[in-house]
């Protein structure tokens, strides 16, 4: 029965993204994400007039029936996300990457972690005028789960619109590593944050956290690195498309698995073994067949998961309460990010450009490319039933939906004034 239940939900998510897709492409002609997101809720917006008009359908309760079936937590974090990430590894060039390693690199740790206590002391003292309560601890959990960019809203983006090579590879590589960095962050101070108001462990000490942290983020590169050679040594002494895009399926299904199991950050394992076997195996460990193979296969699987992950977010409006003071806060949440983000990048790329030139409108672009999705709303339904959850979920799904619209579809606007 529960596994009819799966199909059934996923043939309808499916399904639900296909006839999106093809009434987008045909009259809307959106960038896929944006279209699927902006059809999804207007049809949630219908659902909802509908049920006010017509309280006896019921339809809206129907519909949120449906998606507390979905654990969106369970199936992106612990499902889509390492596949999203690692095709999206996949198709970056290391030799670019590495050329701008430190300001990368700086945005990705020090720029989130930055981002993550100005978002959270903004929002704190917001909340307190608007007689929202909101504890000091949540509100900084809530500035680690929107502080960083989300790699599936931004590489999916990326693929619809020009950018300069050297501004594309830092949109890209900062987005997919800042997502792994955030994602272990968050988990620290998520655990702080409960054992403070009593809903977890008992609060952690400053030597526990920096284990914590280093554990993650340092586990989750080598176990990436680990992974990624053997699937590679294995690829190289083969020639056989069908069986290595089979290894290159395992390797991520398996290093994603082992991560959970240690306590690794498997989002880094997988971008750290997408990197690898996109540049080294590509190089020495593919024939160009098999290349070809790969590359098509991770492309396919890049598509119909961002088109049912988008699909979703834009029906999670139906399961979200929203009061007017929450809405008010989820207004003001939508610039505090954005300066925030502004401040995060502007800050790192200023103290290296006495080492680096970086081109003009660097800064600018890398502020309003910086979009969030669905990991932010994933994160946000993972807390704990405390009372500031549903608040905390509300203003992240208003920042979400600002920054795939309005940022996705001015992005190319902002990059194209900005460079030329």
């Amino acid at each position: 029965m529960l596994e009819a239940s799966i199909f059934a939900i996923s043939a309808i998510v499916l399904t639900l993204a296909a006839v999106f897709g093809y009434i987008n492409l045909r009259w809307f002609k959106l960038p896929q994400s944006i279209g699927l997101v902006v059809i999804a809720l207007l049809t949630s917006v219908c659902v909802i007039a509908f049920d006010i008009i017509v309280p006896q359908a019921n339809f809206q309760e129907t519909v949120r029936s449906l998606l507390s079936k979905i654990d969106f937590h369970e199936a992106l974090m612990k499902g889509m996300l390492s596949f999203l990430l690692f095709a999206g590894a996949l198709h970056i060039d290391l030799s670019d990457l590495l050329s701008r390693k430190w300001a990368i690199g700086t945005m990705a740790t020090a720029g989130v972690l930055f981002s993550t206590f100005l978002v959270g002391f903004s929002i704190y003292l917001v909340a307190g005028v608007l007689g929202i309560d909101i504890p000091f601890a949540y509100c900084l959990v809530y500035g680690a789960l929107i502080s960083p960019t989300d790699p599936v809203a931004v590489l999916g983006i990326l693929k619809t619109i020009y950018v300069p090579k050297e501004l594309k590879t830092m949109i890209a590589g900062e987005s997919l590593f800042n997502d792994g960095v955030g994602v272990v962050v968050f988990a620290i101070l998520a655990t702080v944050a409960s054992g403070a108001s009593g809903h977890g462990t008992e609060p952690l000490a400053a030597t526990g956290i920096l284990k914590l942290f280093a554990l993650e983020a340092i586990g989750g590169v080598a176990l990436g690195l680990a992974a990624g050679w053997l699937a590679y040594q294995a690829m190289k002494s083969i020639d056989e498309h069908n069986l290595e895009v089979l290894i290159t399926l395992a390797l991520v299904m398996m290093t994603y698995t082992i991560a959970f199991a240690i306590h690794v950050s498997g989002p880094l394992a997988v971008v750290v073994a997408g990197l690898f076997i996109g540049n080294h195996g590509t190089q020495f460990a593919m024939s160009e067949n098999t290349s070809d193979y790969v590359q098509k296969f991770w492309s396919l699987i890049d598509e119909i998961l961002n088109a049912a992950l988008f699909l979703i977010i834009g029906f999670e409006v139906i399961a979200i309460s929203f009061s007017s003071g929450t809405l008010w806060l989820m207004v003001a949440a939508i610039p505090i990010v954005l300066v925030s983000r502004f401040i995060s990048v502007a800050a790192p790329i200023a103290a290296l450009s006495i080492w680096h030139s970086f081109g003009r409108g660097t800064i600018p672009v890398l502020t309003w490319c910086g979009l969030r999705g669905g990991i932010s709303v994933a994160l946000a339904l993972s807390l704990p039933d405390v009372p500031a959850k549903s608040t905390i979920l509300a203003i992240t799904y208003g920042v979400v939906i600002f920054s795939i619209i309005v940022q996705g579809l001015t992005v190319a606007r902002v990059i194209r004034s900005s460079v030329d």
